[in-house]
């Protein structure tokens, strides 16, 4: 039987990046998303502001309506950059609203699925800014949170055959990032040259690590955080 995947903020950037290697590798994906893919994928498209509690549950509904689903990416995010000082608690519920709040939904719905068929892959898309970036207050603090759930699910559901792991991506060349990190701030060069590898990431390096928490023969890696981030996050730790 086809596996089933729902993604989180699967039309554009690193989402679509994630939907095209998976139904690439034969999985059946809905994708969750306010806008369109575009071009067209061959995966089911629910337009969801995932922001609204209430129509994030019907739309879960609907993805379900066609069996339980044993596989999650929780992809959508948002970032909102600013300096602490200039920071304002609104933009900070809209990060969480939005990087956070979801996935506890989401996956409180596919759980009765993932435990009666005695499997189940959650991912989630975490940020290498977890560890610390300038004018990321808000956004580092979600994708925190996404680790501190990562880590407790994997714990709670062990024993039920489902596996919780997180990729947390470094530099990704798309708009989303060129949007935070503007070319002509001398910051985001230094970011770029500091990279060991030598070059900017793309979705696909994402999509690579996603396929592989996702993967029915990964049962034995739970609780993980894999950054996927050329190299950077060892090589900018200091002495």
């Amino acid at each position: 039987m086809t596996e089933r995947v729902l993604v989180t903020g699967g039309s554009q950037s690193i989402g679509r990046g994630i939907v095209e290697r998976l139904l690439d590798d034969g999985y059946e994906v809905t994708i969750l998303d306010r806008v369109r893919p575009e071009p067209a994928m061959a995966a089911r498209w629910i337009q969801v502001d995932l922001m609204d509690g209430d129509a994030t549950d019907a739309a879960v509904r609907e993805a379900l309506s066609d069996g339980p689903i044993t596989r999650v990416v929780h992809n959508v995010g948002h970032v909102r950059p600013n300096l602490l000082e200039d920071t304002k608690l609104e933009d900070f519920d809209a990060v969480m609203a939005l990087n956070v709040r979801p996935a506890i939904r989401i996956t409180q719905a596919l759980l009765p699925g993932m435990k009666t068929a005695r499997s189940g892959r959650i991912a989630a898309i975490s940020s290498r800014a977890a560890l610390g970036k300038e004018l990321r207050t808000s956004y580092a603090a979600s994708k925190s949170a996404l680790h501190g759930l990562v880590k407790t699910w994997a714990l709670e559901l062990a024993r039920d055959g489902i596996t919780v792991n997180a990729v947390a991506p470094g530099s990704i060349e798309t708009p989303l990032w060129r949007a935070a990190n503007p070319s002509q701030d001398p910051r985001t060069q230094k970011i770029l040259d500091s990279i060991p590898v030598g070059r900017i990431g793309v979705p696909a390096d994402i999509a690579n690590a996603v396929a592989f928490f996702l993967d029915g023969r990964s049962s034995f890696v739970t609780g993980q955080i894999l950054y996927v981030c050329g190299g950077f996050t060892v090589g900018s730790a200091g002495v």
